[in-house]
């Protein structure tokens, strides 16, 4: 059941680092809503997690409700999906696969210190962490991650289920295909594209283009070797190997 009028229950998928990241940014933006008098937009009831020894437990103050499937239990809840690191970035989209959830029950979860340009577009089930910038017309695309101090200049495009680790600064015009994982403290240089399911390694400097499912790294980056299996995996789905772009922008301006 939801809470007070204008309050909206949300749960949090994962129970890891970026979920409980996210829960706090949850905490975050309902004591600024209070702060300017008006009801919280969301409460958050809890975590769902596939790891049975995290069940009944609480997880900084949250507790983990059961498994990733009470999702259709919880109807009337609003959902954001936080699982994914670097050894396996592909795991949020075969999540939210798995769910097979309409759009309209993913959040979008903005921080109340990220600045978020009134010509940007952020995608259902996204998260933006403290601090982060969208200048002038950036397209995030739905469940992205994009963690904290991460600035996103001028027509920048984010393709869905990217992840944008803490402190990534992309030039004007860049763009990110689906499924991108770019390292903490990377650089990427205007215009530039970094290919679907591909990952940047840790304050990578990209001059060039990095093709689709490629694990490139260094200052300037260079080609390391080709993504693991899921990252691949998800490339044959997406059907990249042929050309095909499958990024969808469902984003809406963000006020």
């Amino acid at each position: 059941m939801n809470g007070p009028q204008g309050t909206e229950d949300l749960l949090i998928v994962g129970a890891g680092g970026f979920a409980r990241e996210t829960a706090q940014a949850v905490r975050d933006v309902a004591a600024a809503d209070m702060a300017r008098g008006r009801a919280p937009r969301w409460r958050l009831i809890g975590h769902l997690d596939d790891d049975p020894a995290l069940h009944g437990r609480d997880v900084d103050g949250v507790p983990v409700l059961g498994g990733c499937e009470r999702v259709h239990e919880l109807w009337d809840a609003r959902v954001v999906v936080c699982v994914g690191s670097p050894r396996d970035y592909a795991v949020r989209a075969r999540l939210v696969r798995r769910l097979g959830l309409p759009v309209n029950r993913y959040a979008t979860v903005v921080h109340p210190t990220a600045v978020v340009s009134g010509s940007s577009v952020l995608g259902a089930g996204s998260v933006l962490l403290a601090q982060c910038v969208l200048t002038a017309a950036v397209r995030v695309g739905s469940h992205v991650a994009v963690m904290p101090q991460v600035v996103l200049t001028h027509d920048d495009a984010v393709g869905d289920f990217a992840t944008l680790a803490s402190g990534v600064r992309l030039g004007g015009g860049v763009r990110l295909g689906r499924g991108a994982y770019v390292g903490a403290g990377s650089l990427v240089r205007e215009y530039t594209t970094v290919g679907a399911w591909s990952l940047t390694g840790m304050g990578s400097t990209v001059l060039g283009d990095v093709p689709p499912g490629e694990v490139w790294a260094g200052s300037p980056a260079r080609r390391l070797r080709t993504a693991d299996g899921p990252a691949l995996e998800e490339l044959r789905t997406d059907g990249e190997m042929t050309g095909r772009q499958p990024e969808t922008w469902m984003g809406s301006p963000v006020r």
